[in-house]
């Protein structure tokens, strides 16, 4: 019997996951570690964790800023990827973020919504827990998460892109819990249905779920400048926490 993997497990690992997000921004990446870490007074000697790191863009400028940083991804493809900058202070590895790690952190950094993925909101608790038990005992949690409020006002139910003759058909819903995109991918003579599919957690809804794990947050914003955080106005909610 076949297994149907979960849309995360597949459309991660495809190319053209990555040929449509081709124009993510670095640098405004880089501009929110580097202001994150100046804002948590982050010393070189502390661990960090990028957990879902993707191809780990964010891992590799933290390293290149001088800290220790592990990366870790469920995406085989991520990872091979993203091992070509390991280093000494640099470490890469494939891992459901489910599932505590084996060593602790000073740091863990959730970004650009790798939060929300699962069928079951038990799942959502597992990665907290799991969060919880690889910090250290006064180590600092960062989720950055899109702001639900904003997102849904300015839903656009329908795009279409053809990048390098590669056809994109994008739709757009929300269904009160979750915020899904179905992306038809048409590749020649060929055509493929893949989708993202988030909870759509807000501020409320994160406060309530990280008490459960005894998580407290200790601040919040709404912007990669670290603007206080507006339910309907930011772009973000990028929420600090640490072990209550």
């Amino acid at each position: 019997m076949t297994i149907q993997k979960k849309w995360f497990e597949s459309w991660f690992d495809t190319h053209y996951y990555h040929i449509l997000y081709r124009h993510r921004d670095n640098k405004e990446a880089q501009k929110f570690i580097k202001n994150l870490v100046q804002f948590l007074k982050i010393g070189k000697e502390q661990r960090i964790l990028d957990l879902a790191c993707g191809k780990g863009r964010h891992a590799v400028y933290l390293n290149q800023l001088g800290f220790n940083t592990t990366g870790v991804d469920l995406s085989k493809k991520n990872i091979d990827v993203a091992k070509k900058y390991s280093n000494s202070n640099l470490d890469f590895k494939i891992h459901d973020m489910r599932l505590p790690m084996k060593s602790k952190f000073d740091l863990i950094l959730n970004m650009f919504t790798s939060f929300g993925y699962f069928d079951s909101l038990e799942d959502d608790h597992k990665v907290l827990k799991s969060i919880k038990e690889s910090l250290n005992v006064n180590g600092i949690g960062v989720i950055d998460f899109m702001n639900v409020p904003n997102v849904v006002e300015k839903l656009i139910p329908i795009n279409h892109y053809n990048i390098k003759g590669i056809d994109f058909k994008i739709e757009r819903f929300f269904d009160g819990e979750f915020i899904t995109k179905k992306i038809r991918v048409k590749d020649g003579g060929s055509i493929f249905n893949f989708k993202e599919r988030v909870r759509a957690f807000g501020y409320d809804d994160f406060k309530s779920i990280l008490m459960k794990n005894n998580l407290k947050i200790l601040d919040s914003f709404g912007s990669y400048d670290l603007e206080p955080y507006e339910e309907k106005k930011s772009t973000r909610l990028i929420l600090i926490f640490n072990i209550d």
